[in-house]
């Protein structure tokens, strides 16, 4: 029997991949079959990244669309399609909302948002030429809820619009081959949370004690769901937005 989460033949391209989330999907994908490419804005990272995973690595600034369009013909012309994007690339910043000024509210939007959407039209543009394709967005259980107690209205925002987009695009491109879902992790353990619950430790007992769960997932542990809506296993998924947030919007 064929195997529905296999991924052998395909290319998936991964924004954000040099570390993280990024890097533990990338290593899903490339355990799946894939030929990985994975994006970032880091040169001297993603390389390195690239290197251990034995993947491939382009350079790009998401909030650039110019960048982006670059990047994603780079991937098609070198390696023949786009068969999977994972459109991974975010930032965050916990400013009350009455405190943050034009510019940081515009540069998580940038990142977070602008930057999903020129990526999604790019890798877009490609699969509908092919006529097949499938996109993942990683949004966030921040865009169905409002953290706290830490303060990010400009993360929570363009997190629900990621969401809204993916569910849009998934409209407009089903009929032509190309399926749009998301992934909405919860508290996960990168790098980033893991300094966040050293530094504001209260922040920590909130985030944990609403976890039905008790824990902060793992990075690797997202990787599957992103295999799944990768695959044929998902064959009849577009507009999915998948929770995996160990039960915190239950309650």
């Amino acid at each position: 029997m064929t195997n529905p989460f296999d991924l052998s033949g395909r290319v998936a391209f991964v924004t954000g991949g040099a570390q993280g989330i990024g890097e533990a999907v990338s290593v899903g994908l490339r355990d799946a079959g894939a030929r990985v490419v994975i994006g970032d804005l880091n040169a001297e990272i993603g390389e390195a990244t690239a290197e251990r995973l034995g993947v491939d690595f382009v350079q790009l600034d998401v909030t650039d669309s110019a960048s982006v369009d670059a990047a994603v013909g780079h991937v098609v012309s070198e390696f023949g399609s786009i068969d999977v994007a994972v459109n991974n690339a975010g930032i965050v910043t916990n400013t009350p909302a009455e405190e943050m000024g034009d510019d940081e509210w515009r540069r998580v939007l940038a990142v977070d948002l602008d930057g999903v959407f020129y990526c999604c039209r790019a890798e877009g543009r490609a699969m509908l030429a092919a006529g097949r394709g499938t996109i993942i967005n990683t949004g966030s259980m921040s865009g169905h809820i409002s953290n706290h107690p830490q303060p990010q209205s400009s993360y929570n925002a363009a997190k629900a619009g990621v969401i809204h987009l993916t569910k849009s695009l998934a409209g407009e491109w089903a009929s032509r081959g190309v399926r749009v879902n998301s992934i909405s992790p919860g508290y996960i353990g990168t790098e980033l949370t893991r300094r966040g619950l050293e530094l504001q430790p209260e922040w920590g007992k909130t985030w944990i004690g609403g976890t039905p769960l008790g824990r902060v997932g793992e990075p690797a542990e997202l990787a599957p769901a992103v295999v799944f809506l990768a695959s044929d296993a998902s064959s009849f998924c577009t507009g999915t937005d998948l929770v995996i947030d160990g039960g915190y919007t239950v309650w």
